[in-house]
């Protein structure tokens, strides 16, 4: 009697050969090098960005926001280059997600300064007036737990030593505790003085957001260092001194900028924009390329979301008041 006759060993069989057949075609090359790629410009997370991790999953973030951009047209637009496999070499869990309440995160890292984040988490509201997040402004009032954090390194991989992984949250403590901190009056207004000298949750926080998708905007950065005339198509101003242009760019202005720059663009996350202090240039071009593009620290890029004539539009407005 042949196997065809026994349909309980045929089964059988059969299961093995799928499952056998399975692990050689799905299993077997998850473990090959050529299927995990690493970039050279994606590094670990440090061990402050790792702890604000370990609390962006504890919060649930990953609930309402997304970490990946998809390759199509509307996302790209929106968020910017679509995601690609080695930048998720050293998140483990992924947290990719699929609903997004909120808006996808994977490429907010450098996106706004740090006192927007310290602001956005304190009161979203203060922000966005619709904003449905909740607040989190009690994260500012708990000291961060560092004793488990070199377990944590070690387990994952990434390399760092004891002392390295000290010297990260020290260095890190240095650069949020120093008077020179520019999100030092945000940070100290929502800390409690007893904090002040401390690294807080928010802290945490706030480094593992600035994180996300910086190393591939650094990657990216170089595409875009054409000069100003390449980048902006014009080097003259086609709106310079029209009137009607500045009343638009005031509109646009008041939309999309006020938000870090001040209603009356004086300065509050973002610059001054009424002195004559320009660190990339006061001209016409210079801060074309400044908003179209985005600058380090900060500046996103409004290239695609705004087009040429609105960002015009805006530079005559900041140019009309940084006249008076």
């Amino acid at each position: 009697m042949g196997v065809y006759s026994r349909p309980v060993m045929f089964a059988i069989l059969s299961a093995v050969v799928i499952l056998v057949g399975t692990m050689v075609t799905m299993f077997v090359p998850l473990m090959l090098p050529s299927t995990q790629p690493v970039s050279e410009y994606v590094k670990p997370y440090t061990a402050v960005e790792l702890e604000g991790r370990d609390i962006y999953i504890r919060e649930g973030c990953n609930n309402c926001h997304t970490q990946t951009v998809r390759p199509l047209v509307t996302e790209v637009a929106r968020y910017g280059e679509y995601s690609k496999p080695e930048e998720f070499a050293y998140d483990r869990p992924f947290l990719w997600g699929s609903r997004r309440t909120g808006p996808d995160l994977n490429r907010v890292g450098g996106k706004y300064p740090d006192s927007w984040h310290y602001q956005h988490l304190y009161d979203p509201r203060s922000m966005f007036a619709k904003s449905n997040m909740p607040a989190y402004g009690w994260l500012a009032r708990r000291p961060l737990d560092t004793s488990y954090t070199f377990k944590k390194v070690s387990v994952l991989g990434y390399g760092y030593g004891e002392d390295e992984v000290r010297k990260q949250i020290d260095d890190y403590r240095s650069k949020v505790t120093s008077p020179d901190y520019l999100a030092k009056t945000v940070r100290d207004r929502i800390t409690p003085p007893e904090l002040r000298g401390q690294l807080t949750e928010m802290d945490a926080l706030v480094a593992y957001l600035q994180k996300l998708g910086r190393d591939v905007k650094r990657l990216a950065r170089g595409s875009h260092t054409g000069g100003v005339a390449e980048a902006s198509g014009l080097v003259r101003n086609p709106y310079e001194g029209d009137k009607k242009a500045i009343e638009e760019g005031k509109g646009l202005f008041k939309k999309y900028c006020a938000v870090c720059h001040g209603e009356d663009a004086s300065g509050e996350i973002g610059p001054n924009l009424r002195d004559s202090k320009w660190k990339y240039g006061g001209t016409d071009a210079d801060i074309y390329q400044s908003i179209s593009k985005g600058r380090p620290g900060g500046m996103p890029n409004w290239d695609v979301k705004l087009g040429k004539e609105r960002i015009w539009k805006i530079v005559s407005f900041i140019r009309s008041i940084g006249e008076k």
